[in-house]
């Protein structure tokens, strides 16, 4: 019984996963400039990469791989937003531009 609800809920948490990193890669593909495809990247893309792990722990049924798989999350969730904030200064500071379509730059201005 519990085993049945824990395959289902994986189930589920591996679609929804799976239907963040779809969004994540269509937002890569479609957004205009680098600092809104890196935004996609690293929060739809987390988080998909969480579901799917989390999928992983729940339906392996085994303490190991349980483990394995919280601790994948949380160096997911740590690295993540930290490697897109560097990538995002370092481009600004090497002079990329914003797409013509943003509205608001917080960054006109030069960073020290």
């Amino acid at each position: 019984m519990i085993a049945d609800l824990a395959l289902y809920i994986g189930g589920l948490l591996l679609v929804f996963g799976a239907l963040f990193s779809l969004l994540a890669a269509i937002g890569v593909l479609r957004f205009p400039d680098l600092f809104t495809r890196l935004h996609a990247a690293s929060k739809a893309g987390a988080v998909g990469g969480g579901m799917v792990l989390l999928a992983v722990a729940l339906i392996s049924l085994d303490a190991a791989v349980f483990l394995r798989a919280l601790i994948g999350i949380v160096f997911l969730l740590l690295t993540t937003p930290v490697s897109a904030h560097l990538l995002a200064r370092a481009s600004h500071l090497t002079g990329y531009r914003v797409s013509e379509s943003t509205i608001r730059n917080d960054l006109k201005n030069p960073v020290e």
